[in-house]
């Protein structure tokens, strides 16, 4: 008996496992049909590892980034510059890239319906083409720029929510690319991570922005207050640090000229509550997503501050912040449209599979400033242009604009990445940008000619 009742278990086992399998194959068959026929070792598709019926895929203008030849063979702008600024918004034939164009989006790339598979005639397809809103042109001048530093650079229409300029490195050229190994794995050592999207950096001083708009709405007499900097200042019997010791120097002034020591005094009255409160407010330990693609999360706790240098160190944006592209740009996005951010986008409007996928462009998020700070924020960008990059030289395709440069100390055997943000105050040109250029030392000579680059092309392309 014991015999028997044991069988019969063992069979109800299988029997239930079985049953089991079924379910999670159908589940899987009906969510996840198109990756499983559109693997490479299906034969069908496997010219282009599974791209072979993939339709066009154009930049703002019509340039074709992407096509299928007659040999139904996946090939890229004639370019390779231009191919390799590109690479981590519309991908590869490998796929490795999981936010590229061509992963996220292959299954309206190639037609594929559930009912028909891909053997859907082309005339009955809705449309397998996909418009994006990036102009070719800024990002290849954006990735020439960077003359083989690694980094990412983004620049949006903070008013329409279109980006222009998306471009990260290190990059490779799609038509020809790489075969990654242990020789030589540290040379491409996150390539295929689109860093605008999915990388997070110390900020340094372009964290000062938000300090700043913590002061102007904590600290009523802030613009009364002067500010003594002698290189250093002493917090709890540890060193603040400063590039230059600035002698005294009022609110305004410590913004322009960066001031370490006056950054870290405002960021400890201001105190841990309100310095996290605005941080949250402005986009920090918040999720983003941008045409489907979760950003990386900019971060500000002072969850592991130990004691007010800590909290200091975290108001010139060191200590644990972090800092992701994208986000930077949409908050300088929020400051240029008095607090109110626009949601960036790079699948254009007249793309259908948005409505198949569910997406609508251009939405205001929640605000991030009152107009009153945002508008004593943008004065204090516009002294900071006027005063430290139009007095060097520094322009951004002739256009009013302004910004903050930041270096982020990354380690002692490290060269500080260099950071530049902010927007144009131009009705026709009104573009938000972020650049961060790894190991780059100062931000005003390593990001601002990317930035620079970039809007130039955008502005010229757009006369």
């Amino acid at each position: 008996m014991k015999r028997i009742m044991s069988r019969s278990i063992f069979v109800l086992i299988v029997t239930l496992a079985f049953f089991a399998g079924i379910c999670l194959l159908a589940f899987r068959l009906l969510t996840q049909n198109e990756a499983w026929v559109q693997q490479p070792y299906n034969g069908h598709v496997a010219s282009s590892n599974g791209l072979a019926q993939a339709g066009d895929i154009t930049d703002r203008n019509g340039v074709v980034l992407a096509h299928t030849n007659e040999k139904e063979e996946r090939v890229y702008h004639e370019d390779e510059d231009t191919r390799k600024a590109l690479l981590h918004l519309v991908g590869d034939n490998s796929l490795n890239i999981s936010t590229a164009v061509q992963s996220m989006y292959r299954g309206e790339l190639t037609g594929y319906s559930f009912v028909w598979g891909l053997g859907l005639p082309k005339s009955l397809r809705t449309s397998d083409a996909v418009n994006l809103t990036i102009n070719a042109d800024a990002c290849k001048a954006a990735y020439q720029a960077f003359g083989g530093k690694d980094g990412a650079c983004v620049i949006y229409n903070y008013k329409t929510g279109e980006i222009l300029v998306d471009v990260s490195t290190p990059t490779y050229d799609p038509q020809n690319p790489p075969e990654i190994n242990e020789k030589n794995e540290d040379k491409y050592d996150g390539v295929y991570l689109d860093n605008v999207m999915s990388s997070s950096y110390t900020p340094g001083s372009i964290f000062k922005i938000i300090t700043a708009a913590a002061a102007i709405e904590n600290i009523p007499d802030i613009y009364q207050r002067s500010f003594s900097c002698t290189g250093e200042y002493d917090i709890d019997g540890q060193k603040i640090t400063c590039e230059n010791a600035h002698g005294t120097i009022d609110f305004t002034t410590s913004f322009a000229q960066s001031c370490n020591v006056a950054f870290a005094q405002m960021a400890v009255e201001v105190g841990e509550e309100k310095m996290e409160e605005t941080a949250t407010s402005m986009g920090f330990n918040k999720e983003f997503e941008v045409s489907g693609i979760k950003l990386s999360k900019s971060v500000y706790t002072l969850e592991n501050a130990l004691g007010d240098n800590q909290i200091g160190w975290s108001g010139i944006g060191q200590f644990e912040d972090l800092a992701n592209p994208m986000h930077m740009a949409i908050m300088c996005g929020a400051i240029a449209n008095d607090g109110t951010p626009v949601t960036p986008y790079f699948l254009d409007d007249s793309n259908e599979l948005l409505k198949n996928l569910g997406i609508t462009n251009a939405k205001e998020s929640e605000q991030m400033l009152s107009a009153d700070t945002a508008k004593k924020v943008q004065d204090l960008m516009r002294a900071t242009a006027d005063y430290y990059y139009n007095a060097r030289g520094i322009t951004m395709g002739n256009l009013n604009f302004c910004a903050k440069t930041g270096t982020a100390e990354v380690g002692k055997d490290k060269e500080p990445n260099a950071w530049f943000v902010g927007y144009t105050e131009d009705e026709k040109h009104p573009y938000a940008f972020a650049v961060v250029v790894e190991e780059g030392g100062y931000g005003i000579q390593a990001a601002t000619p990317v930035a620079q680059a970039a809007i130039s092309a955008l502005v010229n392309s757009e006369q």
